[in-house]
């Protein structure tokens, strides 16, 4: 194997924006020594992906494998993430370097069609949220210690004061102002019977879990550095944890939505915003949002140590108030590890 900085995991690879960032590493001199584990639902079938390193990759060789990951299935989380961790797994046999850098890029949003995984959580909980965590604590031990970098991808649907919700109508009644209180709240999400489809049809239903499972990234960020940083080990203690909202896209991800939504939002309205204004608005081309997540991911712009920091685009902003209450967050720290039946030895950080 020829020499590289190290490996970027991509999850999501065939999407949208995960296909985007493929593309760029591929095609980039700077970024196509890094070997890439991309991640997709089938690996038989990654059609976005096949073509995005096929165009990027014509000029500059870029070592990768294709891996099979359903976020949805605990049980396969666990085996990608023991197929590539130490002691059995390839990073160990020396067959790919450590992990420079795990960006959660997949995302799921039903769009008021809501489905339950096998394990019996809503598949938007499962897809964006759960299965991310435990594949994250999981590969801690095939980061690289010497300065790595985690990246969550976020949205400003987690915050429901952000002044873009109200067009959506999802967080107008009180009781949704707050996406969660308790264990109980919390588990409510998990097994989707928090706004659900049959409670709230529709869009607006379907919107409010997603924003939930953003929050709980963005929670997860917060509290895994905080975990990572008063580590014993010091190597942990080099991993930075950081988050990017890559705006409003152009995707597959709307597959699923409504005809006005599908067809009248995203083929014809948003595209003429993104002729006019390519550089001014919150509507983004995956391009552009593959280069940000990649600048969070592995560049300089922050600082050397960037930890915690979250962005709106390649621009520093807050979190909500309620990503920010460290008992909550706790909370759903503690209760993800149940969820997940997280088992002694499966991660190298206390949890």
């Amino acid at each position: 194997m020829a020499a590289t900085k190290g490996s970027i995991l991509v999850t999501g690879a065939n999407g949208g924006l995960g296909s985007a960032i493929a593309e760029h590493i591929a095609k980039r001199p700077e970024l196509s020594t890094y070997h890439g584990l991309y991640t997709v639902r089938d690996a038989a079938s990654a059609p976005a992906l096949a073509s995005a390193l096929a165009h990027g990759g014509s000029s500059h060789p870029h070592e990768h494998d294709v891996i099979s990951l359903d976020l949805t299935k605990l049980d396969n989380v666990r085996q990608v993430a023991n197929h590539i961790n130490p002691r059995k797994g390839r990073v160990s046999a020396g067959q790919i370097p450590p992990i420079k850098a795990l960006i959660l890029a997949a995302g799921h949003q039903d769009f008021g069609k809501q489905t339950w995984t096998g394990d019996g959580f809503d598949t938007t909980f499962a897809s964006n949220y759960l299965g991310h965590w435990l594949l994250t604590l999981m590969l801690l031990q095939s980061m690289d210690k010497t300065a790595s970098r985690i990246v969550i991808l976020g949205s400003w649907s987690h915050n429901p004061y952000d002044p873009r919700g109200r067009v959506t109508g999802a967080f107008s009644e009180d009781k949704y102002k707050t996406y969660v209180r308790d264990a109980a709240e919390f588990e409510a999400i998990a097994k989707g019977t928090f706004s659900s489809a049959k409670e709230s049809p529709g869009f607006v239903g379907g919107f409010r879990r997603y924003g939930a499972s953003k929050l709980f990234l963005i929670m997860m960020m917060h509290e895994l550095q905080a975990r990572l940083s008063r580590s014993d080990d010091a190597g942990l203690r080099n991993i930075c944890v950081l988050g990017v909202d890559p705006g409003t896209m152009i995707t597959g991800m709307q597959r699923l939505s409504p005809w006005i939504i599908r067809v009248f939002l995203f083929k014809i309205i948003y595209p003429t915003i993104l002729y006019f204004f390519p550089n001014r608005t919150s509507v983004r081309s995956t391009s552009r949002s593959a280069a940000d997540t990649l600048e969070a991911a592995l560049g300089v712009k922050h600082g050397e140590l960037p930890r915690d920091l979250y962005l709106d685009g390649t621009t520093p902003c807050e979190t909500s108030v309620e990503s920010q209450d460290a008992q909550k967050r706790e909370m759903v720290w503690k209760e993800t590890a149940v969820m997940v039946n997280m088992k002694e030895g499966e991660t190298v950080l206390d949890v």
